[in-house]
């Protein structure tokens, strides 16, 4: 929330990101960032992975939007990252509305 108080609506999801992991480390908060998560497809590892926007204190998945809603297809995406790596809870936040959205998600 003090990220979108900040900034605003409008900018890219990096500079979010950016500010994410700017508030994270100043609250001492465990994170890491643009986590490789690799796919299993029955016996083999596909050779494109995911990556995480961030997954913090080691079992949420944070993913950082910027669009004019939050969509199925990020619904789809946060479920599919849950399951390959396991975290049990999921965050969509978007930031490109006048007040905050988000979505939480819980496997």
């Amino acid at each position: 929330m003090e990220v979108h108080r900040t900034l605003g609506k409008g900018f890219l999801e990096i500079v979010y990101k950016d500010a994410i992991e700017y508030e994270l480390k100043q609250n001492n908060i465990p994170f890491k960032r643009e986590v490789e998560y690799a796919v299993k497809y029955k016996e083999i590892t596909l050779a494109h992975k995911f990556y995480a926007d961030f997954v913090i204190d080691a079992n949420i998945i944070l993913e950082v939007k910027s669009q004019t809603a939050i969509h199925e297809t990020y619904e789809a995406q946060i479920l599919n990252y849950l399951a390959v790596s396991k975290c049990k809870v999921g965050l969509v936040v978007n930031f490109a509305q006048p007040s905050l959205k988000f979505k939480r998600y819980i496997l």
